[in-house]
């Protein structure tokens, strides 16, 4: 499903303050949204990046739409302050230290919603802003890339499943005006272990090979590989009492369909040359494997695979 861009909202709910920490891909697709929506949006980023979003607005390219969209930009985390809504979009390596930048401008009653890779984010969030603030888990399901400073294109799909807290509701009531499908769950934990599952399934394949999905899905032996890595994970989940939703193994079937031309974040990541979230994606398989007994070979290596690329690069 992709999320259809809104005109500005018609709710009659007060419009929020957004800040986006770490305003990537799917920060900035999310943060155009809600912009385009009437929210007040401000992206925290790299200097590059804020530049071209000060001088021109970011600009937005989806399928059916390609348009500037004017927003604020900082790389000063302070801006943070005042916000209802910081959409956490940082890499899973990251999050402990934006956390900590974050923590001393954070208004009272803010909700920080951690739209990232991996399943523990909320909560190594949680530990360092302490329970004077909310956090909430949100799992995301969307493809988009970086295709320049101040360019973010929109390949497929765009909806998140939030975690209760005592403004989720009303957050995904604006979010859904504003043309971003968001659900409440009470089983966030499950989504996010459903959504590893199909991170471990295609990432690091699609980073070493750097094939999109559509065409990586149709190579000799993959299918195999993929149901290998799949029922590692299913059986780690199931030593960590992970409960989790709708049929797995026809979500991973679908990626391939419904984003086909998507280059997985590792694989961008290496195309970079910038440090991948592998540890977050196999690696914790292989953790948590290891913790619960259950062996991870398959995970273990396309785990070390990656970390091979990433080490083999030039210093």
């Amino acid at each position: 499903m992709t999320a259809s861009p809104a005109t500005p909202s018609s709710s009659t709910a007060p419009l929020l303050r957004v800040a986006v920490m770490g305003a990537g891909a799917v920060g900035c697709y999310f943060g155009a949204l809600l912009a385009r929506a009437g929210h007040a949006v401000t992206l925290i980023g790299r200097q590059a990046h804020v530049e071209q979003v000060n001088a021109r607005g970011l600009r937005l390219q989806t399928a059916t739409l390609d348009e500037q969209v004017p927003m604020a930009a900082t790389t000063d985390v302070s801006a943070v302050n005042g916000a209802d809504v910081v959409l956490f979009c940082v890499k899973s390596t990251d999050t402990e230290e934006a956390a900590h930048h974050i923590r001393p401008h954070l208004s009272p009653g803010a909700l920080v919603l951690t739209l990232q890779n991996g399943v523990d984010n909320d909560e190594r969030v949680q530990a360092v802003l302490g329970n004077a603030h909310s956090v909430a888990a949100a799992v995301v399901y969307v493809a988009t890339e970086m295709a320049g400073p101040g360019h973010v294109r929109h390949h497929g799909r765009g909806e998140l499943v939030i975690a209760p807290s005592p403004r989720s509701a009303a957050v995904a009531q604006q979010f859904n005006a504003a043309g971003i499908a968001t659900d409440v769950s009470d089983n966030v934990r499950g989504a996010l272990w459903a959504k590893l599952v199909i991170n471990c399934a295609y990432n690091a394949l699609s980073a070493v090979s750097q094939m999109p999905y559509g065409r990586l899905a149709r190579a000799p032996g993959v299918a195999d590989v993929i149901a290998d890595v799949v029922a590692e994970c299913l059986a780690v989940a199931e030593a960590d009492g992970v409960r989790l939703p709708g049929d797995v193994h026809s979500a991973v079937r679908g990626i391939a369909a419904t984003m086909p031309g998507q280059l997985s974040s590792t694989a961008q990541d290496l195309a970079r040359g910038k440090p991948s979230e592998i540890d977050h994606l196999n690696g914790y398989v292989v953790q948590r494997g290891q913790a619960s007994g259950v062996p991870t070979p398959m995970n273990r290596a396309l785990w070390v695979m990656v970390k091979l690329v990433e080490a083999g690069r030039p210093a």
